[in-house]
Order: C-alpha cells, then sequence, then structure tokens
C-alpha cells in the first residue's frame, strides 16, 4: 500500500465511485488494524473507519505523493479522526488528572521483558482492556511513535498528564502479565 497508482489517486480526486471503492479495498485492513486499536469493539472501529475514509477522500487532493508514503499519511488522517471522535465523546474530561511534577524512572523496563513472552494478539488483548484514556496514549506512544508532546497537543492535556497516563497504562499492563503469569504456573504445578 505504500505505492498507490497516481491514476486511481487521480480517479478518486474526480470522484469515481469505482475507484474511491478500490482504494477502499486497498486501505481497508490497515486502516482497520488501527481502528482497532483505538476503539474497543469492531463496530464502533467500522463506524470511525468509514469516517476517517471519507476524511482521506475528501482531503486526496492535498497528499502529495513526492513527500510523504501514501500509507503514512492516512495512517496520520485516520488517527486524526480517531482523535477527533475521542475528544467528541468528551467523556475523559471529567476523569483528566493534571500531575505536574512527574519523574520517568528505569523501573519501568520490566514490562518489556514480560511483553517478550507474549504473542501479539495477548498484548493487544491486554491493550484493550485498559481504561480508554491510558489505551489512547499506550496506543499514540508505543505503537504509533508520538512523542508526549504531541499527545498533549493532539488530546488538549497536559505533557505531564500524558506521562502520567502512560505510566499507568504500564503498571495496569504489568498487573494483568504478572497475573497471567501466576495462573500459568498454577496450571503448570
Amino acid at each position: 500500500m505504500d505505492k498507490i497508482d497516481h491514476k486511481l489517486l487521480k480517479d478518486c480526486i474526480n470522484r469515481k465511485s469505482e475507484a474511491e471503492y478500490q482504494l477502499y479495498k486497498l486501505c481497508y485492513s490497515y486502516l482497520m488494524s488501527i481502528c482497532i486499536r483505538y476503539t474497543r469493539n469492531e463496530n464502533r472501529a467500522k463506524e470511525v473507519l468509514n469516517m476517517g475514509f471519507h476524511r482521506i477522500l475528501k482531503n486526496l487532493k492535498l497528499y502529495r505523493e513526492n513527500e510523504v508514503p501514501f500509507k503514512s499519511w492516512v495512517r496520520r488522517v485516520m488517527i486524526n479522526t480517531l482523535i477527533n471522535e475521542f475528544r467528541k465523546e468528551k467523556v475523559h474530561y471529567s476523569n483528566v488528572l493534571y500531575v505536574e511534577n512527574y519523574y520517568e524512572t528505569s523501573s519501568y523496563s520490566e514490562i518489556n521483558e514480560a511483553v517478550e513472552r507474549l504473542d501479539i494478539e495477548t498484548i493487544y488483548a491486554l491493550i484493550a482492556k485498559l481504561p480508554q484514556m491510558n489505551q489512547q496514549i499506550f496506543n499514540l506512544y508505543y505503537i504509533d511513535g508520538y512523542k508526549h508532546r504531541e499527545i498533549a497537543e493532539l488530546l488538549n492535556i497536559n505533557e505531564n498528564t500524558s506521562k502520567w497516563y502512560l505510566t499507568v497504562a504500564k503498571d495496569k499492563l504489568r498487573v494483568m502479565i504478572n497475573e497471567m503469569d501466576l495462573i500459568a504456573k498454577k496450571v503448570e504445578g
């Protein structure tokens, strides 16, 4: 999907429905994987994917092939759509906690060792169990590679608050992984 046919894009810009459908089929699985990471159910993921794809088609004329790979561009549009939808829900605003005195420590490296023992489906399942704001920030930081400053701007929160939510997410994941280890040890022993 990195290289999309220029003619296909041009036909989409010219609103040819057959080309739009072909582009949708080409992008569907990639975009759906992004949406599933950020939503809590498949129906909501499909709904947001369609909103995001509509934005992709609407803004396709702004895409510059020689500046950025198509896959990166559609990913950015989809993530922005997901964040906008997240903001609309406004549920998280009542739960936002501003933490000004945050200091990173090296004690969080154990989670990396534990994650190495798990398969990808299990990791995604555990991430999906996190509270929505923690899940959102965990995905943005670790999976999509955003910096805390960028996350803070996207979610309209303080940079330290982003760090706090990420720390809480890692703590909760560590607890879930430890619980899985205890269950596995009981089954083995």
